[in-house]
């Protein structure tokens, strides 16, 4: 048998239109979202659906939709195939998605994730408010390259953070700050020869621009239940395997402001033994890193 992760996207991969087809063919799916209208307290699917984009974009709607939208993607693996949950060994989401992993694992309930991701949203997108501030892709250049150009940029706007905030695969490099340092690195990446692409998010996360929203997701987290997943959970902030509530909650918190460990877990998971990969929610994003890392690695798309 297969020894398989699942994977599941974070903030950037919502799309107007998403887990449409979904409700409409999968009674699964429509349950989660009517019992996602329930707790958030509006019709989470028609904004999934119908937009339009930019509420589906505020971090506030798109952590909530995303990690339904990916929940209801599973559902319809469960339903396609019931057998392919077996082969799990281990699991991973990308930033956001951590939650979502966490929910497949049984280490939080449905309810209660979406709760946490609720209220993490409207703190990181308060947080984001409070200082203008934004997330850069830099495609093309390997690490060090994009350390020169943040440290480029730095010198002309040396009042501002701007930091690494992902380390998703060769040649993908996400850079997080001040708005004005992202529009310098924009310019410099560009002169440079690279893509410079900026992310659907609302500002800087992953960095200490992000306070006081981790200590607002410490308060929520500590009134939730967490408990032994049922595969390990690898973690952002380490790229490594965790099972222990204690240590899980610790690194929820500590992953707001740091940097996304992404490609050291994907190359954790293949050094364990992963030799398949199924992403699950919408987007096709983490199987494109995932050939960047290892062009041979097995990864079922399952979308929503």
């Amino acid at each position: 048998m297969a020894r398989a992760a699942f994977l599941f996207p974070g903030q950037g991969a919502q799309y107007v239109g998403m887990a449409k087809a979904l409700v409409e063919s999968l009674p699964a799916a429509r349950c989660l979202f009517e019992k996602a209208a329930a707790i958030l307290g509006y019709d989470l699917l028609a904004v999934c659906a119908e937009g339009p984009a930019e509420r589906l974009n505020s971090t506030a709607v798109s952590q909530p939709a995303i990690f339904v939208a990916s929940l209801a993607a599973l559902e319809s693996l469960r339903s396609t195939n019931p057998d392919a949950e077996k082969e799990s060994v281990a699991t991973a989401g990308l930033s956001l998605g951590e939650y979502t992993a966490l929910a497949f694992a049984n280490a939080i309930t449905f309810d209660e994730g979406l709760r946490l991701v609720r209220q993490r949203g409207q703190a990181m997108q308060e947080a984001s408010d409070a200082t203008p501030s934004a997330m850069i892709s830099i495609v093309g250049p390997e690490l060090a390259k994009v350390e020169e150009l943040v440290a480029a940029t730095k010198a002309q706007v040396p009042t501002e953070t701007l930091q690494i905030a992902n380390f998703l695969c060769p040649g993908n490099t996400v850079v997080s700050g001040g708005r004005s340092a992202c529009d310098v690195l924009e310019r410099l990446a560009t002169d440079a020869g690279a893509r410079a692409i900026r992310l659907a998010v609302a500002g800087a996360f992953h960095t200490p621009l992000m306070r006081p929203a981790d200590e607002k997701l410490a308060t929520a987290l500590a009134s939730v239940t967490i408990k032994s997943p049922r595969v390990p959970v690898w973690s952002n902030v380490d790229a490594k395997p965790h099972t222990d509530p204690g240590e899980i909650r610790g690194l929820l918190v500590r992953q707001v402001l740091q940097p996304v460990l992404w490609e050291a877990t994907v190359r954790g998971l293949l050094e364990a033994g992963c030799d398949r990969f199924y992403e699950i929610g919408p987007g096709r994003v983490l199987a494109g890193l995932l050939k960047r890392i290892q062009r041979k690695a097995e990864c079922i798309n399952v979308g929503a």
